[in-house]
């Protein structure tokens, strides 16, 4: 992704994500996210570097370059380093886990599934339905919904 992939639509900032078969989608960013990233790229000093990757590694000990976009794999690096140093265990973590997540909490917290599915990017609801997990909340079960 880079700086310049964080646009403005109808008043909206966005992400431009390219996506699997060369489809181009735009993801709305959430206020506190923004405020967050713009606060970020100000620090980092590439905020006006629009063709610049947005994400990039401080260290890189492998090939020494710090303009490219971080990697995937670096990315969980970082989010494994600072989850140990909170005491957090991280089994199982990977950047697979980290979009079922997001899926996941969307859907519980009420965002239609079909927004979903295009936020994701499945040509198919029922691969989004995987990340469905709202019915086995034994809470959302008929029992609690019947009268006494």
């Amino acid at each position: 992704m880079r700086v310049g992939d964080l646009t403005e639509r109808r008043g909206v900032m966005h992400f431009r994500v390219f996506g699997k078969g060369s489809k181009t989608r735009y993801v709305p960013v959430h206020p506190a996210a923004l405020s967050a990233l713009q606060e970020y790229l100000t620090i980092a000093g590439h905020f006006e570097d629009r063709w610049g990757a947005m994400f990039r590694p401080i260290i890189n000990n492998r090939t020494g370059k710090l303009h490219e976009s971080i990697t995937g794999d670096g990315v969980y690096k970082m989010l494994k380093k600072y989850a140990a140093s909170a005491g957090i265990t991280v089994d199982g973590l990977c950047l697979h886990a980290l979009r079922a997540t997001a899926a996941t909490n969307a859907l519980e917290n009420k965002s239609d599934i079909a927004f979903v599915q295009k936020w994701l990017g499945h040509a198919n609801i029922s691969t989004t339905k995987l990340y469905d997990r709202r019915s086995s909340r034994p809470e959302d079960s008929p029992t609690f919904k019947v009268n006494y």
